[in-house]
């Protein structure tokens, strides 16, 4: 049996193969030859690591979004005094700007999509977008204690930050003329100056 720094390596290996394919093809025409290849494994590796196709997608969202989370880990730790400034740098980093970043959209877009229709992706899509919402809600919450952001439902203000965040993202995506990275950029500016105390 592997070495369990080996057996970790080598499931982000295929798990971060999976989140390429799914950002590529789409979840519904993912097969696990087209993973294997992706990771430079075989098939019988990937079942190795996973019972089946569902383990591998479940899971590969889960790395899309701790992916998406240590990523900003660095923003967030080099906490600025202005709340402002850390929701505007975090707000803005979400949007999809770099191939990283739209890729990582593109697995988001297919988690929403076949999660209407799937009871465990809506609970892994509650557990995990729940976890982004309560942060924003926290930095939200963090600027009203210093006196820096408006008082008001810090829940609301939070929310409507991340659902235009998404809306913005995903017409961008779908590659809207209107929706350019300048107008996201604006957007997002005019909102969170709109929250300064």
């Amino acid at each position: 049996m592997p070495r369990p720094n080996v057996e970790a390596q080598r499931r982000e290996q295929i798990l971060s193969a999976a989140c390429e394919v799914i950002a590529d093809i789409g979840m519904q025409s993912l097969r696990m030859t087209d993973v294997a290849k992706r990771a430079g494994v075989s098939s019988g590796t990937i079942h190795y690591y996973f019972e089946s196709k569902r383990d591998v997608i479940n899971a590969a969202f889960e790395l899309n979004y701790e992916r998406s989370l240590q990523s900003r880990r660095e923003l967030l730790e080099d906490h600025h005094t202005d709340a402002l400034t850390t929701l505007r740098d975090l707000a803005i980093s979400y949007l999809p700007v770099t191939d990283e970043s739209i890729r990582a959209w593109r697995v988001w877009a297919e988690l929403w999509a076949q999660g209407m229709r799937d009871e465990t992706l809506q609970e892994i899509n509650s557990r995990l977008y729940g976890q982004w919402r309560d942060l924003v809600r926290m930095l939200v919450e963090g600027g009203q204690r210093r006196g820096q952001i408006v008082d008001g439902d810090a829940v609301e203000l939070a929310d409507n930050l991340v659902a235009m965040i998404d809306g913005m993202s995903v017409q961008n995506l779908m590659r809207l003329p209107e929706m350019t990275l300048e107008r996201m950029l604006d957007r997002v500016n005019a909102y969170v100056d709109a929250l300064a105390a």
